[in-house]
């Protein structure tokens, strides 16, 4: 199901039409003024990966490069790529610990 995306021309602000399938001819009005005239932008794309090749990337040299085990700031950030490659809503729980871990490296806290 392709989905499309327009700028309107008259309030600027970005409508999304979505389409059963790519033959469908798509006649798009804005969704907040009611305005037709609007100009098709470029969209993202997203490409379906599975868990393992995720994982490969995280867990890669290039991916590890700098991140400094002996440094919780660093460590956190890599926390959070790591939840974010995952796509699962992990809770703020790993986000707490992450940010905690990034504040004990500038406040002078406890080491790990």
């Amino acid at each position: 199901m392709p989905i499309y995306e327009y700028r309107c021309t008259a309030c600027r602000r970005k409508v999304t039409v979505l389409t059963m399938r790519v033959s469908e001819a798509v006649e798009p009005v804005c969704e907040h003024c009611g305005s037709h005239d609007l100009t098709r932008l470029l969209s993202r794309f997203a490409m379906v990966r599975s868990e393992e090749s995720r994982l490969d990337d995280l867990t890669s040299d290039a991916a590890l490069g700098d991140v400094d085990e002996s440094d919780p700031a660093s460590m956190a950030r890599w926390m959070k790529k790591m939840g974010s490659e995952l796509g699962e809503d992990l809770g703020g729980d790993l986000d707490e610990m992450a940010d905690g871990m990034g504040d004990d490296a500038t406040d002078g806290g406890d080491e790990l």
